[in-house]
């Protein structure tokens, strides 16, 4: 039983047979070329999808970025107003001359006429 069995039944070689053969034959040939469309068609798919999902997360990585520097250029912007609020106010205090006159007396003992300057220790007393 292990050798194959040969047919006893000839094939009749009418048109219809011939005819049934051939459509047979375009049938499978018709779903290889399906078979063969749809794996194309599943790999430009797989490749669509693999680009835009490496193009996502690469956006992603730079909006990250972007997020981040922006965050530390608002911090710097904050802090520079801050800074340049505080420079203006001395400006002004600047351009007030009793106060230039105050700066000059405390740090420098400018004094007027008939002024005398003493000295004191800048130590807390003792007692």
């Amino acid at each position: 039983m292990g050798a194959k069995h040969q047919r006893n039944v000839s094939r009749i070689d009418s048109t219809y047979v011939k005819k049934y053969d051939a459509y047979v034959e375009r049938q499978r040939k018709k779903k290889k070329r399906l078979k063969r469309r749809l794996a194309l068609f599943a790999i430009i798919v797989c490749v669509t999808f693999g680009v835009i999902i490496t193009y996502h997360i690469n956006q992603r990585v730079l909006y990250a970025d972007k997020k981040a520097t922006y965050q530390a250029k608002q911090e710097e912007l904050q802090s520079l107003q801050t800074e340049e609020a505080d420079l203006t106010q001395k400006v002004n205090l600047l351009n007030d001359e009793d106060y230039v006159l105050q700066i000059a007396k405390t740090n420098y003992f400018f004094t007027e006429e008939g002024e005398i300057v003493f000295k004191l220790p800048e130590t807390d007393p003792s007692y």
